[in-house]
């Protein structure tokens, strides 16, 4: 039993304020839910223990071997063979599409939708290309550029134009790229030159003129200027 005092004014009496605790309460509250207690210790155990184990054995491992398995896919890439690396790289390889499905949940496998669709764009066949690009989920300061460029090339390929200066803008947004982002930019020009939003279009070459006049965009800028103002 404890005692405190507790003054509520001047010209008022002090009230006592007794505290009681009896100490078996906590260890009969324990006592009534021990095996609540314990069950929910167990299944924090067990989640800890299922996470470690899915972390270190399960993920890890089967990020290693995607990584592995990604590499003749990524070398017929670098050489334009964009059918050979979706499906048949060679050397008994999976293509990007088996890594997407076999190796799901994965960073490579993510990185392999992104070829997909990039490869899938090189081919022609523009509405797998926006399957897999838009599945990618992008992060950093490279991808997003790369992703929304692509999507604003195939949906210009299918001739939405809307859609596709939407993405071009999203590239030129996303990230900064001393080669990418002037890249687009310059397409995102054309296309709404093209369109007849003279202003984005003269937004977009003022950009590459005042940001990136290293850039190979930046060799005839000022007569894409020009153009739109005479």
């Amino acid at each position: 039993m404890g005692k405190r005092k507790r003054r509520l004014g001047r010209d008022e009496e002090i009230v006592d304020v007794v505290i009681e605790q009896d100490p078996k309460t906590t260890e009969d509250w324990f006592e009534k839910n021990k095996n609540l207690v314990l069950a929910l210790l167990a299944g924090l155990v067990l989640l800890i223990a299922a996470f470690v184990i899915y972390k270190y054995f399960i993920k890890a491992p089967k990020e290693n071997a995607a990584k592995a398995a990604i590499f003749r896919a990524e070398q017929q890439f670098q050489r334009d063979s964009f059918l050979l690396a979706l499906e048949r790289p060679g050397g008994g390889y999976e293509g990007f599409l088996d890594i997407v499905d076999n190796y799901s949940g994965t960073k490579t496998a993510n990185l392999a939708k992104l070829y997909a669709g990039i490869c899938y764009l090189q081919i022609g066949s523009y509405n797998d290309a926006i399957s897999y690009l838009e599945s990618h989920n992008s992060s950093g300061d490279y991808s997003p550029i790369v992703k929304n460029g692509n999507l604003g090339d195939a949906y210009s390929e299918l001739g939405d134009l809307d859609k596709a200066l939407s993405f071009y803008e999203k590239a030129t947004t996303a990230s900064e790229d001393a080669l990418l982002t002037p890249y687009y930019l310059h397409k995102l020009g054309l296309l709404a030159r093209r369109n007849g939003n003279n202003s984005k279009a003269l937004s977009a070459f003022n950009k590459i003129k005042a940001d990136y006049s290293a850039s190979n965009e930046a060799a005839n800028i000022d007569l894409l200027i020009q153009s739109i103002g005479s």
